[in-house]
């Protein structure tokens, strides 16, 4: 098996400079220096370092499609691919690479690290190791884990399900609506029944992102001035609106006419829930019947950042209003339950 390391940024690739006092980068090329353990898996590693390396908190959809690109070119030669990056904004990532890669059919598993290579008590080895051995990892000759996931302290999670709650715990990432992917303990335990299956279609890659997008989060007290400034905002082209609960949001006249008015326009709103457990249900209450009324999408059991980077890969997949659309109120890669 042959996987190809590809180092964005972030803190797993930190280790402590004695002459500084700060966290520099480690040489990837003498990886197995830093790591000695990695000499004992049954697999040939290769490292493509990005330089210079990006801290995940300036990451954009040109980087999204970089890495697309890097996993395109490396496609044939590799039988999974690890992506080390930084954890504020690895989520979002994950989510974009699963609808930029179209009929993915080998791992691509993103890790990272809450403290650096170099402190005694790292999380960067293990999370490290454990996502090469995921991407190796095979059943009847197939991958088990044919898509994008996310794999942090000894949970494997599907990409676009994944958000991060914890900046400070090892344990810092969550998916709510949907199962872990795998487990990882004495013996790694996968959940195939939730994983993607392969096919025998060829990889498509998406290199384009729109992200004329703003975000509407709702808010006891928010005002009309503070709603019509985000959805009348130059080039906007869709519009989140975070609501509360099932979807649900102020009746008020003048909230309500704003709404209108930008659908009106041919602005698309997604309806995303800001609770991170659970589903938007339009229509359901009085308070999200007038959304459904006037066209407002629901996001369903989405992520904040599935849902974000599925609206930028919609926008630009085609202008036709209708197949939008249709598109964002489809499944395409896992990413809602219907």
């Amino acid at each position: 098996m042959k996987i190809l390391l590809i180092y964005t940024g972030g803190t797993i690739g930190m280790i402590h400079d004695s002459e500084s006092g700060s966290y520099i980068p480690f040489d990837f090329e003498n990886l197995q220096v830093q790591i000695p353990e990695l000499s004992q898996l049954d697999c040939e590693l290769e490292v493509i370092s990005y330089e210079p390396s990006i801290d995940s908190s300036n990451m954009n959809p040109k980087i999204w499609t970089q890495i697309g690109k890097t996993v395109e070119d490396n496609y044939r030669k590799f039988d999974g691919f690890v992506i080390l990056h930084g954890s504020d904004t690895m989520a979002y990532t994950a989510s974009a690479l699963s609808f930029i890669l179209e009929n993915l059919n080998k791992p691509v598993i993103l890790t990272g690290s809450q403290l650096p290579s170099g402190v005694p008590r790292t999380d960067a080895k293990e999370n490290l190791i454990t996502a090469i051995e995921i991407a190796a990892s095979t059943r009847d000759g197939k991958p088990e884990v044919p898509e994008v996931a996310v794999y942090f302290e000894y949970q494997l999670y599907r990409g676009n399900r994944t958000h991060k709650v914890n900046a400070e715990h090892f344990e810092a990432f969550e998916s709510v609506n949907y199962p872990a992917l795998a487990e990882a303990g004495v013996h790694l335990k996968f959940n195939r029944r939730y994983t993607q299956n392969t096919n025998d279609e060829k990889l498509i890659v998406h290199k384009k992102f729109n992200p004329n997008i703003g975000v509407l989060k709702l808010f006891p007290g928010i005002t009309e001035s503070t709603v019509n400034s985000i959805l009348s905002a130059p080039k906007t082209a869709a519009v989140i609106l975070e609501t509360f609960g099932s979807g649900n949001a102020p009746t008020y006249t003048w909230f309500l006419a704003a709404i209108k008015k930008a659908t009106a326009k041919g602005i698309l709103i997604l309806n995303v829930s800001q609770c991170q457990g659970g589903s938007v249900e339009l229509g359901r209450y009085e308070t999200s019947k007038a959304l459904k009324d006037m066209g407002v999408l629901s996001a369903y059991d989405m992520t904040f950042e599935a849902a974000l980077t599925k609206l930028m890969f919609v926008l630009e997949y085609t202008k036709d209003i209708e197949k939008r659309i249709e598109l964002i109120n489809s499944n395409l890669q896992g990413e809602l339950t219907l």
